[in-house]
């Protein structure tokens, strides 16, 4: 039983999934999304990178073609493509739609999201040749990955980047676990950043999370509970070289059970729109020939969506 004052358990999260190119069996994204509503996907950029210029990477590029095209640097054009591919071949696996028609929109700070479906939820990260994406339906998620070995203990990081009371719970652990806890809290404050959807206008010092111990919680700088709604946190090791971070947060909602793009839309609206687009071509060869049948207004002479 939950303490009372305290959130609920946040959502579980399975071990990620790893892609080994396009080609691969991807039904594990939507058995994952069932069993825990979230999903983690590693790749290495060389196994999901297509033909630079390409016409199947125009086609999956979709919207981001002329923002791909503007990157003048070999390097983060190539990890550009490599890393929406790997998005659209996993939103695509999730919704059961072709890859290609999945299309990326962008708030205000990046975080990308589903155009024309709010249903699922995604992040994405990459350091070095790992890609990470995330996929959440019970609410908003953010990953971020980092390399295991990158040091940040030591480097005058810690008045920046933790609390009053990560700090003082990291300097009291053997010197040889401050890194890692450095890179674990690092890669957590990423991902929580990511999910609500402020990025690093978030500062790292007005929250935090357990620096010795798995997170359960936001807390605030003196160390208490500042969680508002119940979250999932967790850090993990992949592939022996990188730390991992995942915020998931449930939105109250319930779990989204019908993730087919098919059955997105109510029946009734489809239904009216099929009537309404069936009326219009039954009325286009009067039109064509100067009249409409009796009772047509002005209205129903326009095409169909056009103002």
């Amino acid at each position: 039983m939950t303490a009372p004052g305290r959130p609920t358990p946040g959502p579980t999260l399975g071990a990620p999934i790893v892609i080994p190119g396009p080609s691969a069996d991807w039904s594990g994204v939507r058995t994952e999304l069932d069993r825990h509503g979230a999903a983690l996907l590693c790749a290495r950029q060389d196994d999901v990178r297509q033909e630079e210029g390409g016409a199947r990477l125009r086609a999956l590029l979709g919207h981001d073609w002329e923002r791909y095209q503007e990157l003048t640097h070999r390097r983060i054009r190539t990890r550009f493509a490599a890393s929406r591919v790997l998005l659209k071949f996993a939103a695509a696996a999730a919704l059961g739609v072709p890859p290609e028609s999945v299309e990326l929109g962008y708030g205000l700070g990046g975080r990308p999201c589903l155009r024309g479906y709010d249903g699922l939820h995604i992040s994405l990260s990459h350091t070095d040749d790992l890609l990470l994406v995330g996929l959440a339906t019970d609410g908003a998620i953010g990953v971020d990955a980092e390399r295991g070995d990158r040091v940040l203990y030591g480097t005058g990081l810690v008045r920046h980047m933790c609390t009053p009371y990560e700090a003082e719970r990291i300097e009291a652990m053997p010197v040889a676990e401050r890194n890692p806890a450095m890179l674990r809290l690092w890669t957590l404050k990423e991902a929580y950043s990511k999910a609500v959807g402020l990025g690093m206008k978030l500062g790292f010092t007005d929250f935090g999370f357990t620096p010795d111990r798995p997170p359960t919680d936001v807390l605030r700088p003196d160390g208490t509970p500042g969680t508002v709604g119940a979250w999932g946190f967790h850090t993990l090791s992949y592939a022996g070289r990188y730390t991992l971070g995942v915020a998931v947060g449930d939105d109250g909602f319930g779990r989204t059970t019908d993730l087919a793009a098919a059955t997105a839309l109510d029946p009734g609206i489809v239904d009216a729109l099929l009537a309404a687009q069936g009326e219009q071509e039954r009325e286009a060869p009067a039109r064509r020939r100067g009249w409409a049948p009796p009772g047509t207004g002005e209205i129903s002479r326009r095409p169909l969506g056009r103002p």
